[in-house]
């Protein structure tokens, strides 16, 4: 009996796993798709249909206007939902010069850097130190002979930037219901990226063929993964989150060779090797009173 109730509990705390898992292969998946968007609406219009069609699905999905929200919660889901905006418009900027899988390891450096200010014991070190020789791996600047656009490369510093608020102000709002708060704040992410991609689109922005595909990507790389991660963010510490996220560009580079065609370099093969190793170790290592 104490066997199947222990087993029980250790299936439960797998979930949060699982579901951090799902809405990083989605969110891959997503942003593959929306490169084919690129020569027809850019990043800005792309990053429009992203996270606007998502707030829309959403917002007709949980009905977030049915429940009283307090002024503090509705700050705190504001607060999330914009830097949700920035978020996704720089790294969609940034991948209109760099490579997919070079964008989200350089993006990775936010969850990291959160990862290491909420890491105390030596373990959790080491599993940050193999994430990032992991992540010098995926950074071959010497193997394209000077070719990074160093534009480029600074709008992936951004989202990296902005991913560590999300994952900040995510985890401050996690006590509100998941998919309440994920419509909402796509709702005010919404908001902080139209003025953008208006100035920058204009009417283009009703293109009936762009914005079905807009559409996939929509589900795929926002409403999905985003209510998965809002769920996960309830149950897993900040520091476990940042480092369980180094298994991203791994997932990334197998959603490209999917649907891009891009391949795989033996360095590049090496690099993942590490990132799923931390991301392994993160889970192992976890203390069991943080486990949520």
């Amino acid at each position: 009996m104490t066997w199947r109730v222990d087993r029980r509990r250790d299936n439960r705390s797998l979930w949060p796993y699982l579901a951090l898992l799902g809405a990083m292969a989605s969110f891959a998946t997503g942003s593959s798709f929306a490169k084919h968007l690129f020569p027809v609406m850019g990043a800005t219009g792309t990053t429009v249909y992203r996270v606007g069609f998502s707030a829309m699905l959403l917002m007709a999905m949980w009905r977030p206007w049915r429940r009283s929200w307090s002024r503090t919660e509705f700050m705190l889901v504001a607060r999330y939902g914009i830097v949700l905006g920035l978020m996704n418009l720089s790294f969609y900027m940034a991948l209109r010069t760099i490579p997919l899988g070079l964008a989200i390891a350089i993006e990775l450096l936010g969850p990291l850097t959160v990862a290491l200010m909420n890491s105390h014991r030596a373990i959790h070190f080491l599993w940050v130190g193999v994430a990032v020789a992991g992540l010098a791996l995926l950074l071959p600047v010497a193997d394209v002979k000077g070719t990074l656009d160093p534009i480029g490369i600074l709008f992936a510093l951004g989202a990296a930037f902005f991913w560590a608020l999300y994952i900040v102000f995510g985890k401050k709002a996690s006590h509100l219901p998941p998919g309440a708060a994920v419509a909402v704040g796509l709702a005010f992410a919404t908001l902080a990226v139209l003025p953008v991609g208006l100035a920058v689109n204009g009417l283009g922005l009703l293109n009936p063929h762009a914005m079905l595909l807009g559409l996939v990507v929509a589900v795929l790389s926002s409403a999905l993964p985003y209510s998965l991660e809002m769920v996960a963010l309830r149950h897993i510490p900040e520091r476990s989150f940042g480092v369980v996220l180094s298994a991203d560009p791994a997932i990334g580079a197998l959603a490209a060779y999917l649907v891009l065609g891009e391949t795989l370099t033996g360095r590049q093969g090496m690099a993942l090797a590490c990132v799923i190793a931390a991301a392994i170790g993160a889970v192992m290592t976890q203390d069991k009173k943080v486990q949520g």
